[in-house]
């Protein structure tokens, strides 16, 4: 932004902002990369709103509850053990501005916003455990409200800070410059902390880990459903439509889907080569013989969020592909097999995932992994797995290992699984040390076509046979009967 905004304004030149719309560390880093061209911000209201004559009215979607048998705690529970952090931080009150920190908290749900099952809502959580809850209404609520939650209306969201307390506790890298502009109007302390709720959210307990191996081992199923359907029909004129549409369609069969967990990516050929390609009408391609089809889905269950990628071959790959896909492979193998000491943090990781890609000359210009919340937003922090630094990776954290390599015009490879970060034994000859590993969420296939076996490792090959093994454990059980004898070809041993 700090670029665009240099080359569009002349030095000396002033630029306006709506304090709704950005983070008070967000305006702090780019006034600090835009002092050098003597280029101010300065806070404005906003003027787009005030013409625009076809607005939508704000999304009211019914407010439903996220059971006990399924988020593992009680919002009870919850929110006095996050008010005790906010106490012991020296506030009276925390306000919070992330719908998926809300939901969470107060184990609720709702449907404001496409693929993430949240409500557009403000909370202010008050050191005794209450909390006032501030929602676009009316609205309908699918459960009993709690006597410690007081809903209101949005609008009074502004103002009711003047209840919060002497002491706040806000996060300057969620909450809006509104929020600590009001604070600093009505002369309070602002502590500058982390959102209580973002940690504890990203470390799952033991209900919800279970909860999403089961969401796992049916979007496995559904997805299973899938390649078994497209592996005959590639070749019949199938567009990347068709694809998206079919994708999503296999996990609807199952029942108890909730929406997709994004915009689904099925990119075909040079399509592939576009990391966050979004297939539309008017980019629409038809699947054509010696492609590569990669495929990027996720779907919303009651009990869990699921994110897999596969890039299957359309006809015969070219030996060029095989090679990069086994490269890719490689790299996935070695972040799956990962054991490291604790605090160790995604960026100590990041490097095994591309280290096959720089012996080749390659790389990918994406993170591998981002965390994933529980029936919840799909990218989830503090957990990643980058080159940037991020959270220590702590048990109970779900993580997506997602390596990929993009040869622009020509093809794009990703293969990604979901990984939940857990104790790891000790091991003969250890020092006893306190490790952690990964223990694999995401259960389907990963096209051996595309596999060249003379790039792996007896290793490697081990953990592939290893992999595809427990894929049928897990699947054979709720597939069809054509898709099983097709799984039984897909999950051969090398």
């Amino acid at each position: 932004m700090a670029d665009g905004i240099s080359s569009a304004v002349e030095a000396g030149g002033q630029v306006g902002f709506d304090p709704w719309l950005h983070t008070k560390s967000g305006i702090g880093d780019l006034e600090r990369k835009l002092a050098d061209a003597g280029i101010s911000l300065h806070r404005t209201r906003n003027m787009v709103d005030e013409i625009r004559r076809d607005r939508p009215d704000p999304p009211r979607s019914e407010i439903f509850g996220h059971p006990l048998s399924h988020s593992g705690e009680t919002s009870a529970s919850k929110r006095h053990r996050m008010a005790e952090k906010v106490g012991s931080a020296g506030a009276d009150a925390a306000v919070l501005t992330l719908p998926d920190s809300i939901a969470w908290l107060l184990n609720i749900r709702a449907s404001d916003l496409p693929h993430s099952p949240v409500a557009l809502a403000f909370a202010i959580l008050h050191a005794e455990g209450n909390v006032d809850l501030f929602l676009e209404l009316p609205r309908s609520f699918e459960m009993a409200l709690e006597a410690e939650l007081n809903i209101l209306p949005k609008a009074d969201f502004i103002g009711d800070l003047a209840g919060a307390g002497d002491a706040v506790l806000v996060d300057p890298a969620t909450a809006p410059v509104r929020v600590f502009d009001r604070l600093k109007e009505l002369g309070r302390t602002i502590v500058e902390r982390p959102d209580p709720c973002i940690l504890a959210k990203a470390t799952k307990n033991r209900t919800e880990i279970a909860n999403a191996e089961e969401a796992h081992r049916r979007d496995g199923a559904a997805f299973a459903e899938f390649l078994a359907w497209l592996e005959p029909r590639t070749t019949d004129g199938l567009t990347e439509l068709d694809v998206a549409e079919a994708v999503d369609g296999f996990r609807r069969r199952t029942g108890l889907f909730r929406g997709s967990s994004f915009g689904t990516i099925a990119a075909a050929g040079p399509n592939g080569a576009l990391v966050h390609y979004s297939v539309s009408p008017s980019s629409n391609r038809r699947i054509a013989d010696g492609d590569l089809l990669l495929v990027d889905s996720g779907g919303q269950y009651l009990d869990g969020t699921t994110d897999i990628t596969r890039t299957v071959a359309v006809g015969s790959p070219s030996t060029e592909a095989r090679t990069c896909f086994t490269l890719v492979l490689k790299g996935l193998i070695a972040v799956a097999r990962a054991r490291w000491p604790e605090g160790r943090s995604g960026q100590h990781l990041d490097a095994l995932a591309r280290h096959h890609l720089w012996l080749a000359g390659l790389d990918f210009d994406h993170g591998t992994g981002h965390g994933v919340g529980h029936f919840l937003n799909v990218h989830e922090g503090p957990q990643s797995i980058a080159k940037r630094p991020s959270h220590e990776l702590l048990p109970g954290m779900i993580l997506s290992i997602e390596p990929g390599y993009y040869r622009e015009g020509e093809f794009g490879i990703r293969i990604e699984n979901l990984a939940v970060v857990a104790e790891a034994p000790s091991l003969p000859g250890g020092d006893n040390r306190s490790m952690l590993e990964f223990r694999n969420l995401t259960w389907a296939p990963i096209d051996r076509r595309l596999m060249s076996g003379d790039l792996l490792a007896a290793e490697e090959r081990q953990w592939i046979d290893d992999y595809h093994r427990k894929v049928l454990d897990n699947l054979v059980g709720r597939c069809s009967q054509p898709t099983v004898s097709w799984l039984r070809k897909a999950c051969a041993p090398l």
